[in-house]
């Protein structure tokens, strides 16, 4: 994405399209958004053929799609409409081969490496796509003024050799389980999710009279229809047999506040970037000297910071929350994301980049503390055989967040500036020679014109008056127009204004953020209950054959799962048992310490409750035994790590 976005002027100069003219606005918005949509839709549905058929195939297949797409995006001939076409339609389908690619590297991670590393794992795969993106600005600088078509070529090599690589050194190490397609869940979920963000693109574009296409009946026809037809596949997924993602996942706490908690963070990061490209690239860079052209790639640079934090606190959190759980890193992360947020709310417009450099370190810090950790958390929570579509949903959540975010920021940003640009930008015009028609006109054009031509490194003035208004005012006056003064000190006021909206918004979707990792729970790792057993001859529990001997711990287990007697050091074992339906269930939870030993039983109440008080800190296993004569449900177990304090692990019993 990277590499493309700093390569669109080169781009469209290439095919010969004004992406700022009326007309063309949309070819600029797919040609960004397009990918992000396509992925978003598709990522569940793979990341289900992967459960179903092999994960590895599906990457390596990936990897070749994404690279055919490559070739075909670098060999484009035509100019015009028909190139924009083009290539809006190639990027589109190279958005396949992504999805494919995103569905299934977390899920295949998370099967090559036990549950003490997977934070570890996840952290230096981050690494690798933010490492990339920054690559992805600074090539593409350096290619797209020697050709175009060189953004698309530099993935070529890199596409066969990972291709290649895949199929020669990859083997599948997940569980494959055969079913049925859900073809109407696929659909539905399609059709849903498609309409929305489809909403969303337009819905930031101008309609009729109005500066934005928010009140438009095909936007309103989209947004209402999609999540009508969302709601369906909702009812589908609980009535068919194979669904395409079990929802059932959504009662595990982990799972669920995970993944609430990326989407926040998706929401407020997400078209934020874009707000901070525009800053620095319309305003900032420009009042320092640096040409309109070259803005995108040295916006790229200025923002290292962000890049660097993020590298160092990914793999560094990874580690601990392995060690120690998820919860309070990705608590503490999305709070300090929030503090940052609002922390460049308190910066001029035309700040010292010392204290910018310093709040995005802090930011790239905090989301790093957070990305890691909450993936690996989520990735943990969910069973081997579901993992691929799993992964597949914390993505989608992702990307549809990272398009919402853009067209909530956008539109922020948009009111902003609509208020009071306008009135300054014509009495600036006038003021300079300008033609009172003409600057009429100007300040009457859509605010996003503005803000794209800033995204895309244009000189906003130089491409809003054009060669015929510029030729009247005389040379003096035309040179102060397009200069590096006239439009930052013009727009800086109005872009405050929405510059605040936006901050305070991507504040608080970090705070809830963080509220929703501190209700995760403790740490928590699904174990297959495959094999497990029942309640043996002699009342002792099982897993996988071998019965759990009693504790050879101080104090003796009262029946209720303390061990009255011992010393506990205020540790707290405590949860819930839910059956397949989520009722409560009845059934006797096991504390099995890593010896074999029994450190503690309790017989879930009523309402599914259970307590157990641990004697010691450490690792162990607690197994939820159906009590039911019939055993309608398999037993569930599950890993915890106890370190002192209270502990919260929720169990779902499966149907056998």
């Amino acid at each position: 994405m990277s590499i493309l976005l700093i390569a669109l002027p080169d781009i469209f100069r290439g095919i010969d399209i004004d992406p700022l003219a009326p007309a063309n606005v949309s070819y600029l918005l797919w040609l960004i958004m397009g990918y992000l949509v396509v992925t978003a839709v598709l990522v569940v549905s793979f990341g289900r053929i992967g459960d179903m058929y092999g994960r590895t195939r599906m990457y390596n297949l990936g990897f070749a799609v994404f690279t055919i797409f490559s070739v075909l995006l670098a060999v484009t001939w035509l100019q015009g409409d028909a190139g924009a076409i083009w290539l809006i339609v190639m990027r589109v389908l190279q958005g396949i081969g992504g999805a494919l690619l995103l569905a299934n590297s977390t899920a295949i991670l998370t099967d090559a490496f036990p549950t003490h590393q997977r934070g570890l794992a996840l952290g230096i795969n981050s690494i690798a796509a933010i490492a990339g993106s920054f690559l992805g600005l600074l090539v593409g600088g350096v290619l797209a003024p020697v050709s175009w078509h060189l953004v698309f070529v530099v993935s070529v090599p890199i596409g066969v050799f990972g291709t290649v690589w895949a199929y020669v050194k990859l083997r599948e190490t997940g569980e494959r389980h055969a079913a049925r397609i859900d073809w109407w869940g696929n659909i539905t979920f399609a059709v849903g999710l498609v309409a929305v963000l489809v909403g969303i693109t337009y819905g930031i574009q101008p309609y009729g009279g109005h500066v934005m296409g928010w009140t438009s009946p095909t936007v309103l026809t989209c947004l209402i229809g999609g999540v009508v037809v969302l709601a369906v596949f909702a009812v589908i997924e609980t009535r068919v047999a194979e669904p395409m993602f079990h929802l059932s996942l959504f009662r595990i706490r982990a799972f669920t506040a995970g993944n609430l908690a990326s989407l926040l963070a998706a929401l407020g990061r997400g078209g934020l970037q874009f707000i901070l490209i525009i800053w620095l690239q319309g305003i900032w860079l420009p009042q320092h000297g640096y040409d309109y052209e070259s803005t995108p790639l040295w916006a790229g640079i200025y923002m290292v910071p962000l890049t660097i934090g993020f590298l160092v606190a990914g793999p560094v959190s990874g580690v601990l929350s392995d060690r120690h759980g998820a919860r309070a890193y990705a608590t503490v992360g999305m709070l300090g994301a929030a503090v940052s947020f609002l922390l460049l709310q308190f910066l001029p417009v035309d700040f010292a980049y010392w204290g910018f450099a310093i709040i995005l370190a802090v930011n790239g810090l905090s989301m790093g503390l957070f990305s890691s950790p909450n993936r690996a958390a989520i990735m943990n929570s969910v069973p081997p055989r579901q993992r691929g579509a799993a992964a597949g949903m914390t993505s989608t959540f992702q990307n549809g967040a990272t398009v919402l975010s853009i067209g909530i920021f956008f539109s922020m940003l948009i009111l902003g500036l609509s208020r009071t640009l306008p009135t300054a930008l014509h009495d600036g015009l006038v003021a300079h020679g300008v033609p009172a028609d003409a600057a009429q006109r100007i300040s009457e054009l859509p605010p996003v014109s503005t803000l794209f031509a800033a995204l895309l490194g244009y000189n906003p003035m130089e491409t809003l008056l054009g060669p015929q208004v510029l030729a009247q005012v005389g040379p003096d006056q035309a040179g102060f127009l397009t200069g590096r003064s006239f439009f930052p000190s013009l727009i800086s006021g109005p872009f405050a204004d929405g510059l605040t909206f936006a901050l305070v918004f991507a504040a608080l979707c970090c705070v809830v953020a963080a509220l929703a990792s501190l209700l995760r729970g403790g740490k928590y790792a699904y174990v297959e209950p495959a094999g497990a057993g029942v309640d043996g001859a002699d009342g002792a529990d099982e897993i996988d054959g071998a019965a759990v001997t009693e504790a050879a711990y101080p104090g003796f287990d009262d029946g209720d799962g303390a061990l009255v007697g011992a010393p506990t050091g205020g540790r707290v074992l405590r949860g819930r048992v839910t059956g397949p339906d989520a009722a409560p269930a009845a059934a006797v939870v096991t504390l099995v310490d890593r010896a074999g030993r029994q450190a503690g039983r309790a017989v879930a109440d009523a309402d599914g409750r259970f307590r157990i008080e641990p004697p010691s800190s450490g690792d162990f296993l607690v197994i939820a035994t159906p009590r039911d004569v019939g055993h309608a449900v398999a037993p569930r177990a599950t890993q915890v790590s106890v370190n002192g304090g209270a502990v919260d692990v929720d169990l779902v019993l499966d149907p056998r």
